[in-house]
Protein backbone atom coordinates (compact mmCIF):
# COMPACT_ATOMS: atom_id res chain seq x y z
CA UNK A 1 0.00 0.00 0.00
CA UNK A 2 1.56 3.44 -0.75
CA UNK A 3 2.07 6.04 1.64
CA UNK A 4 -0.57 8.45 0.25
CA UNK A 5 -3.38 6.03 0.41
CA UNK A 6 -2.44 5.34 3.63
CA UNK A 7 -2.32 9.16 4.72
CA UNK A 8 -5.53 9.49 3.22
CA UNK A 9 -7.13 6.36 5.12
CA UNK A 10 -5.76 8.02 8.60
CA UNK A 11 -7.30 11.16 7.46
CA UNK A 12 -10.69 9.91 6.65
CA UNK A 13 -10.63 7.99 10.32
CA UNK A 14 -9.44 11.66 11.80
CA UNK A 15 -12.60 12.94 10.26
CA UNK A 16 -15.03 10.42 11.46
CA UNK A 17 -13.70 10.86 14.79
CA UNK A 18 -14.50 14.57 15.11
CA UNK A 19 -17.77 13.91 13.46
CA UNK A 20 -18.47 11.57 16.35
CA UNK A 21 -16.98 14.49 19.30
CA UNK A 22 -19.56 16.72 17.53
CA UNK A 23 -22.64 14.13 17.63
CA UNK A 24 -21.19 13.52 20.81
CA UNK A 25 -22.10 17.33 21.96
CA UNK A 26 -25.01 18.11 20.01
CA UNK A 27 -28.24 18.61 21.59
CA UNK A 28 -30.25 17.25 18.53
CA UNK A 29 -30.56 13.10 19.07
CA UNK A 30 -34.26 13.39 19.88
CA UNK A 31 -36.52 16.30 18.51
CA UNK A 32 -39.98 16.99 19.60
CA UNK A 33 -42.48 20.01 18.96
CA UNK A 34 -45.53 21.27 20.31
CA UNK A 35 -47.01 23.10 17.64
CA UNK A 36 -50.86 23.20 18.26
CA UNK A 37 -53.79 25.60 18.67
CA UNK A 38 -54.47 25.54 21.76
CA UNK A 39 -50.43 26.38 22.99
CA UNK A 40 -49.70 30.53 22.84
CA UNK A 41 -46.13 29.43 21.67
CA UNK A 42 -44.52 26.62 19.83
CA UNK A 43 -42.04 24.89 21.41
CA UNK A 44 -39.51 22.42 20.26
CA UNK A 45 -37.55 20.25 22.38
CA UNK A 46 -34.15 19.05 21.27
CA UNK A 47 -33.04 16.07 23.69
CA UNK A 48 -29.10 15.20 23.88
CA UNK A 49 -26.79 12.96 25.63
CA UNK A 50 -26.03 15.56 28.09
CA UNK A 51 -28.06 18.59 28.09
CA UNK A 52 -31.84 19.22 26.89
CA UNK A 53 -32.62 22.70 25.28
CA UNK A 54 -36.13 24.06 24.79
CA UNK A 55 -36.59 26.31 22.05
CA UNK A 56 -39.73 28.96 21.87
CA UNK A 57 -41.22 30.13 18.40
CA UNK A 58 -39.87 33.45 19.69
CA UNK A 59 -36.64 32.47 19.13
CA UNK A 60 -35.86 32.39 22.84
CA UNK A 61 -33.55 28.98 23.67
CA UNK A 62 -32.53 27.32 26.94
CA UNK A 63 -30.71 24.32 27.94
CA UNK A 64 -30.22 22.37 30.88
CA UNK A 65 -27.56 19.92 31.92
CA UNK A 66 -29.34 16.51 33.28
CA UNK A 67 -29.26 16.20 36.64
CA UNK A 68 -29.73 12.55 36.71
CA UNK A 69 -28.61 9.21 34.50
CA UNK A 70 -32.26 8.88 35.35
CA UNK A 71 -33.34 11.55 33.66
CA UNK A 72 -32.28 9.91 30.21
CA UNK A 73 -33.83 7.03 28.47
CA UNK A 74 -32.61 4.03 27.93
CA UNK A 75 -31.21 4.63 24.37
CA UNK A 76 -29.68 8.06 25.45
CA UNK A 77 -27.93 6.30 28.20
CA UNK A 78 -26.75 3.64 25.84
CA UNK A 79 -25.61 5.92 23.45
CA UNK A 80 -23.48 7.81 26.07
CA UNK A 81 -21.36 5.23 27.33
CA UNK A 82 -21.23 3.79 23.46
CA UNK A 83 -20.46 6.97 22.04
CA UNK A 84 -17.36 7.85 24.54
CA UNK A 85 -16.11 4.32 24.79
CA UNK A 86 -16.80 4.61 20.74
CA UNK A 87 -14.43 8.24 20.92
CA UNK A 88 -11.81 6.91 23.18
CA UNK A 89 -11.20 3.53 20.98
CA UNK A 90 -10.91 5.67 18.06
CA UNK A 91 -7.95 7.80 19.61
CA UNK A 92 -6.23 4.73 20.25
CA UNK A 93 -7.01 3.52 16.78
CA UNK A 94 -5.34 6.97 15.63
CA UNK A 95 -2.18 6.72 17.79
CA UNK A 96 -1.90 2.82 16.85
CA UNK A 97 -2.03 3.82 13.05
CA UNK A 98 0.42 6.93 13.45
CA UNK A 99 2.72 4.30 15.16
CA UNK A 100 2.53 1.59 12.09
CA UNK A 101 2.47 4.68 9.39
CA UNK A 102 5.18 4.15 7.07
CA UNK A 103 6.06 7.43 6.69
CA UNK A 104 7.32 6.95 10.89
CA UNK A 105 10.31 5.16 12.04
CA UNK A 106 8.13 3.88 15.10
CA UNK A 107 8.66 0.46 13.94
CA UNK A 108 11.66 -0.68 12.16
CA UNK A 109 9.98 -4.19 10.36
CA UNK A 110 7.78 -3.44 7.70
CA UNK A 111 5.86 -6.75 8.54
CA UNK A 112 5.24 -5.46 11.95
CA UNK A 113 4.12 -2.05 10.64
CA UNK A 114 1.08 -3.99 8.64
CA UNK A 115 0.11 -6.10 11.49
CA UNK A 116 0.18 -2.14 13.16
CA UNK A 117 -2.48 -0.94 10.36
CA UNK A 118 -4.06 -3.73 10.45
CA UNK A 119 -5.08 -3.59 14.14
CA UNK A 120 -5.49 -0.08 13.84
CA UNK A 121 -8.52 -0.94 11.32
CA UNK A 122 -9.52 -2.84 13.40
CA UNK A 123 -9.98 -0.91 16.16
CA UNK A 124 -11.60 1.96 14.18
CA UNK A 125 -14.20 -0.39 12.03
CA UNK A 126 -14.80 -1.49 16.04
CA UNK A 127 -15.40 2.06 16.77
CA UNK A 128 -17.51 2.66 14.06
CA UNK A 129 -19.65 -0.04 14.98
CA UNK A 130 -20.32 1.01 18.73
CA UNK A 131 -21.07 4.88 17.09
CA UNK A 132 -23.95 2.94 14.76
CA UNK A 133 -25.41 1.23 17.41
CA UNK A 134 -26.74 4.33 19.55
CA UNK A 135 -28.22 5.93 16.15
CA UNK A 136 -29.69 3.05 14.76
CA UNK A 137 -31.25 2.60 18.35
CA UNK A 138 -32.11 5.92 18.47
CA UNK A 139 -33.62 5.90 15.29
CA UNK A 140 -35.64 2.79 16.09
CA UNK A 141 -37.04 4.80 19.21
CA UNK A 142 -38.04 7.86 17.44
CA UNK A 143 -39.64 6.26 14.27
CA UNK A 144 -41.55 3.82 16.63
CA UNK A 145 -42.84 7.30 18.31
CA UNK A 146 -43.60 8.67 15.22
CA UNK A 147 -45.79 6.00 13.75
CA UNK A 148 -47.47 5.37 17.49
CA UNK A 149 -51.08 6.84 17.30
CA UNK A 150 -51.03 7.88 20.71
CA UNK A 151 -48.50 10.54 20.14
CA UNK A 152 -50.17 13.53 18.79
CA UNK A 153 -48.87 14.25 14.77
CA UNK A 154 -47.30 17.84 15.92
CA UNK A 155 -45.26 16.31 18.44
CA UNK A 156 -42.45 14.27 16.91
CA UNK A 157 -40.11 15.60 14.17
CA UNK A 158 -37.83 12.93 13.00
CA UNK A 159 -33.98 14.12 13.41
CA UNK A 160 -32.89 13.35 10.22
CA UNK A 161 -30.06 15.87 9.91
CA UNK A 162 -28.46 13.53 13.17
CA UNK A 163 -28.71 10.24 11.64
CA UNK A 164 -27.06 11.49 8.43
CA UNK A 165 -24.66 13.05 10.37
CA UNK A 166 -23.60 9.81 12.08
CA UNK A 167 -24.29 7.06 9.43
CA UNK A 168 -21.66 9.31 7.43
CA UNK A 169 -19.27 8.92 10.21
CA UNK A 170 -19.92 5.52 10.50
CA UNK A 171 -19.07 4.58 6.83
CA UNK A 172 -15.72 7.30 6.92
Amino acid sequence: MSIGLELIGISLCILGWIIAIVACALPMWRVTAFIGNNIVTAQIIWEGMWMTCVVQSTGQMQCKVYDSMLALSQDLQAARALTVISILLAILAVLVAIAGAKCTNCIEDEASKAKVMIISGVFFIVSGVMQLIPVSWSAHSIIRDFYNPLIPDAQLIPPVLMFCFVYNKTFL
